[in-house]
């Protein structure tokens, strides 16, 4: 029987453990696989509560349906009539504008709009910015090869307002990072690519509108008819792939160092214990993988270290509708940096998706940290509510004390995708192709997203698989 090692039991773990298991069962090939977990539980930014009537978050809400890989393990695990879409009538994003919440013209989508009569007609930018977009069909493509920052990017097309005012602030939300050392690249290669085909995003993003789809009309930001949500929350996504890989987890392993000797590989914990592996899948964040590697490999080691992490915290707020002066209707908003504002972003759970609070309540999160905000990590817990509390007063209106508070730490859980981010990726990759059945994955690599994680994981259990494979 071949063994497998699985270091970390995130999202990316538990779906390439699950994969590794079916495709098992698929070639009559038996195999053990080990997951080893340094904390006491599985699912890593998946983790929900329930408490008096709400669905609770305090990680990731939802993910992201043009990439298949979540849409299609829930499926897989018997869980597709749990997937809901978000709520139609609240599809609309605000920005924070001189202190004041200001929605997002419709069709905007992240760094672009689609059309220019929202952008006319929005309060958002001046006359002068608006004029600058309305040129950027006539801004010649970009002639130099090689990455480039998601700053350049967006001023080199659109102007600096809307960097400022916009795609600092959405880009910020989804990647918790600084748009001057932000890979335009390995974040929105999509808008890379309308630049080469079109010569321009506008003209890119309005060849794509047929074939988006027809419920993302009237929206503003994000395309929010493409993301769904699991009925009890993501945390029963990791929690139905947990009961199905359980007799694989050992929580409290903490992995210290992997050494290849032999023909196989060594995997040592902290507590003296170590297990021997034929193949090991990392799924640990880029920083551990670097230290327990480096026995290994130090070149692999030290390219894995330049990988950049940033952190964050949630709060979590429950308040009565009646508490607002005028009730949100909207999934949320944004906060550019320039605001000079101490969260990063706020959204409204019970708008977003259907069941998240009790008739007549509003569940609220709001976000702080990132490369941007790094001083408030370092505030205790009572510190990051209160200002939350302040900045939902200040922008909303809210002065009622919420009936629950949450605070949810995720220390270091954010790759940062800096420029050169691809070339580095591939550099790892290329190193890690020289050590036999050491497969990488995780979000530090080709993508940051839910989907992006569990592709991750079942290629690389595919790939072990395969390298496990009688000749």
């Amino acid at each position: 029987m071949k063994r497998i090692a699985i270091i970390g039991a995130g999202i990316t773990g538990l779906a390439a453990a699950h994969r590794i298991g079916e495709l098992a069962a698929s070639r009559e090939m038996p195999v053990e696989v080990t997951i080893l977990e340094r904390g006491t539980r599985a699912g890593g930014p998946l983790k929900t509560i329930r408490r008096d009537g709400f669905t609770i978050e305090l990680g990731a809400d939802s993910f992201l349906t043009e990439k298949p890989a979540a849409a299609d393990l829930a499926r897989r695990l018997g869980l597709e009539k749990d997937l809901i879409p978000t709520q139609e009538r609240f599809r609309r994003t605000y920005v924070v504008h001189d202190g004041k919440l200001v929605e997002i013209p419709e069709g905007f989508s992240l760094l672009a709009p689609t059309h220019l009569g929202p952008v006319m007609k929005s309060s958002l930018f001046s006359p002068a910015a608006k004029l600058r977009i309305a040129m950027e069909p006539f801004v010649p493509r970009r002639k130099e090869e090689g990455d480039e920052s998601l700053a350049s990017f967006v001023t080199r097309r659109l102007g600096r307002e809307v960097l400022d005012r916009v795609a600092q602030a959405l880009a910020g939300g989804i990647y918790t990072a600084d748009p001057n050392h932000l890979s335009v690249a390995a974040t929105m290669p999509r808008f890379v690519e309308m630049e080469r085909r079109y010569g321009s995003l506008i003209r890119g993003l309005q060849a794509g509108e047929k074939t988006r789809a027809s419920s993302s009309a009237g929206t503003s930001g994000a395309r929010w008819s493409l993301f769904l949500s699991m009925r009890n929350g993501m945390g029963s996504l990791a929690d139905a792939l947990a009961a199905r890989v359980s007799a694989s987890l050992r929580f409290g392993a903490e992995v210290i160092e992997i050494s290849h000797r032999n023909g196989g590989w060594t995997v040592a914990m902290a507590d003296g214990a170590s297990i021997e592996a034929d193949a090991v899948i990392c799924a640990a964040p880029a920083f551990a993988a670097a230290r327990f590697i480096r026995a290994a490999d130090a070149e692999l080691a030290d390219v894995l270290g330049k990988i950049a992490y940033a952190s964050a915290a949630v709060v979590i707020m429950a308040f009565r509708e009646s508490d607002f002066p005028d009730p949100p209707r909207a999934f949320g908003f944004v906060v550019p940096i320039s605001e000079n504002r101490k969260i990063i972003a706020g959204s409204f759970s019970s708008l977003k998706y259907e069941g998240r609070a009790p008739t007549g309540a509003i569940l609220a999160r709001a976000f702080a940290g990132g490369v941007l905000q790094k001083e408030m990590m370092t505030l205790a817990d009572e510190a990051i509510v209160s200002a939350s509390r302040d900045e939902f007063r200040q922008l909303l209106g809210v002065t009622a004390p919420p009936s629950i508070v949450e605070v949810q730490r995720w220390p270091d859980s954010m790759p940062q995708y800096d420029v050169g981010h691809l070339d580095r990726v591939a550099a790892i990759e290329a190193a890690a192709a020289r050590l036999p059945r050491l497969f990488l994955a995780g979000a530090a690599y080709r993508g940051v997203g839910i989907p992006d994680c569990i592709r991750s994981g079942e290629e690389a259990a595919r790939r072990a698989l395969d390298s496990l494979a009688p000749e």
